[in-house]
């Protein structure tokens, strides 16, 4: 229970309350979007710097393959799953959606091993913007499939994808990071660190407020699928606990690879289906991803991971 007591955590169970009530509490798009940018921009420096001190060992490596390999298996479980519950198109998109990562989740994480203490690879930043697209990816090869056609340019998706400007801000922070080293740690304290705690907290808020106004969209439909969006996310885990047992991965990125594998896409997926896979339901992979999984893991989910990763892998 002892993140409950996080102050952003504690924001965001505000914004969802502030939500469920109706409020009229509402943070801007525009101050929203800029959050989102800052936190990835302060994560990819922190990844940057962490890199710059360790440099590409094993670890490092063996993290970012099983990352990659991780959104391949992830969405086609999922396919092969659903599309005994939903049409073929909404089963695409869900397990694209879940194939995918949360950006917010992960950061979240982040901030959570180091209020524990919990030693992480800075790495780990590389292998959330890796497991973005491969799900993407997939779904549209899976859609023109199903569509007896290739009715989508399997290439506007891949540049979409891996020109989004937001993991490209992430990769290019953590480049700079990588670079400058110490002397741009220190130069970049004041953002990337004494302001990260009150802005994650700001952008929880929002979050809270967006998940408490979207579970509304996913009343009525089947009770599997509210099932799979909370089970769904702890077989993914599961599956990344495996693998991070196998490669010999330490504790920390043991269990940001667990809340990579169980988050699910919310902002960059949707944003891409609604073009690529127009004929499913936004309301629902929507839906399921924020109103049901993500407050899952922010509150349940990685407290738990941590505990599980340190008990296998070790503290």
């Amino acid at each position: 229970m002892q993140i409950l007591l996080d102050p952003a955590i504690l924001f965001f169970i505000f914004g969802v309350f502030a939500g469920a009530v109706k409020s009229n509490l509402e943070i801007p798009n525009a101050i929203s979007r800029f959050l989102s940018l800052y936190l990835l921009m302060a994560l990819g420096l922190k990844g940057g710097f962490a890199l710059s001190e360790s440099g590409f060992t094993y670890e490092v490596g063996a993290s970012l393959g099983a990352a990659v390999l991780l959104a391949i298996i992830v969405p086609l479980m999922g396919y092969w799953l659903l599309k005994r519950f939903v049409s073929g198109f909404d089963a695409i998109a869900i397990s694209a959606t879940y194939g995918s990562v949360s950006a917010v989740t992960f950061v979240t994480a982040v901030q959570f091993l180091e209020n524990q203490n919990i030693a992480y690879g800075g790495h780990m930043a590389a292998a959330m913007a890796l497991m973005e697209s491969p799900a993407i990816i997939l779904a549209v090869i899976l859609a023109n499939r199903l569509r007896q056609q290739q009715s989508v340019p399997i290439g506007k998706i891949l540049h979409e994808s891996f020109t989004d400007g937001a993991q490209l801000l992430l990769l290019g922070a953590m480049v700079v990071g990588m670079l400058t080293g110490d002397a741009g740690q220190a130069a970049m304290q004041p953002f990337s660190g004494d302001l990260f705690k009150g802005m994650l907290a700001f952008f929880l808020l929002d979050m809270g407020l967006m998940s408490a106004r979207n579970i509304a969209q996913i009343k009525g439909r089947s009770p599997w699928l509210v099932a799979y969006a909370i089970a769904g996310p702890l077989v993914h885990a599961g599956i990344a606990l495996g693998l991070a047992y196998i490669l010999n991965l330490s504790a920390g990125d043991g269990a940001l690879l667990m809340v990579l594998a169980a988050s699910a896409s919310y902002i960059a997926v949707p944003a891409v289906l609604r073009y690529a896979i127009p004929e499913a339901s936004p309301s629902l992979y929507f839906g399921l991803s924020l109103g049901v999984t993500f407050p899952f893991n922010l509150i349940i989910g990685i407290p738990m991971y941590a505990i599980v990763a340190q008990s296998v892998l070790g503290i």
